[in-house]
């Protein structure tokens, strides 16, 4: 899995802070050799701008590091934990290092102590400033997304389902159909009944952002069990799923459409079947394959478009929907989710 690449857009807050911040410490430390504006001042500015600049670029890459590590909004308590330890770690190495190359040496006494003590006060400020800022843009992109997800919902429902009768309705018409279909027609009993799990499905689920896949795939078989009475072995769905893959989640309906979308667009034939294989890979992703063969007037569709899902899960993941043509396979691959999006 491809880690997300991130970086910070913080090089005015460097080519500003670093030096006030080490002109600062040089006053709250020197500050009758500020008073004077002595040549002792100006070596304390030089020598507190490096002491800052090494602390706060290693300070940053570890920042950098966790938030890699711990993205998501929801992770922010473990992330902030995690670069307290390192910072704290981070700055008694460097005071260590400074204390037994320059401070002893030169004058012959331990200030580790002591100079611990003053380069905590700019890192604690430095992870203030990037977390706070990060916490606020992580918040108002949340807001962001959680309204965009509601509208996609919105359209979905409304491209699904535009044409809805009531349920309690069409469910009471299907119990009407069912009692005046012969007991001997099985056929049409079944049929009548996988009719009524799509239908049920799609209302339950209509309103989630993510169902479990096995929930998926009970849907997906209903779904396929009508087309084959169309298709026949015309059409052959194959599936490879491990248990642990079956216990994730992804959108509602996703699975259905992309089956859906290579039924629209291509033939299927006795001489050529249609075969579509839905597996995992390993990597997070759910595979769904197919042969191509276009027919030349496509079908009309009544469900959410390949966009649709692309949108809803850039909502849910940073993990991209991947569709890929090649020159006799059709192949889509969605991220798996779990309960901690982004």
């Amino acid at each position: 899995m491809k880690e997300k690449a991130y970086t910070l857009n913080d090089r005015k807050w460097r080519i500003i802070g670093i030096p006030l911040m080490g002109t600062v410490i040089a006053v709250m430390i020197a500050f009758d050799e500020f008073l004077k504006l002595s040549q002792h001042f100006f070596l304390s500015v030089l020598f507190s701008t490096l002491l800052t600049l090494t602390f706060w670029e290693g300070n940053r890459r570890i920042i950098i590091w966790m938030r890699r590590i711990f993205p998501e909004y929801g992770q922010t308590g473990r992330r902030v934990a995690a670069e307290a330890v390192l910072a704290v770690a981070y700055v008694f190495l460097v005071s260590l290092l400074l204390d037994e190359l320059y401070y002893k040496p030169v004058y012959h006494v331990s200030a580790l102590a002591i100079g611990f003590r003053i380069s905590i006060v700019p890192t604690v400020i430095v992870y203030l400033v990037y977390e706070a800022v990060y916490f606020f843009d992580a918040w108002k992109m949340n807001v962001r997304k959680t309204e965009a997800l509601m509208r996609e919902n919105v359209q979905s429902q409304l491209e699904v389902l535009k044409n809805q009768l009531d349920p309690h309705f069409l469910f009471n018409s299907m119990n009407t159909l069912a009692a005046l279909i012969d007991d001997e027609n099985t056929a049409a009993q079944d049929y009548l009944e996988r009719l009524s799990d799509v239908y049920r499905y799609v209302l339950v689920s209509r309103n989630k952002n993510m169902v479990l896949l096995s929930e998926e795939i009970a849907f997906v078989d209903a779904y396929v069990y009508l087309n084959k009475i169309r298709f026949r072995e015309n059409l052959q769905v194959e599936k490879r799923l491990s248990a642990a893959t079956m216990a994730q989640h992804i959108t509602p309906l996703s699975l259905q459409m992309l089956i859906e979308n290579a039924i629209k667009h291509n033939a299927a034939s006795r001489e050529n079947p249609l075969h579509i294989v839905v597996r995992d890979d390993g990597d997070g992703y759910l595979v769904v394959e197919n042969n191509v063969s276009e027919k030349t007037i496509l079908e009309k569709s009544t469900r959410v478009g390949l966009q649709n899902i692309i949108n809803r899960y850039s909502l849910l993941t940073d993990r991209e929907v991947e569709v890929k043509r090649e020159e006799a396979r059709f192949i889509v691959r969605i991220p798996l989710l779990t309960q901690l999006t982004k």
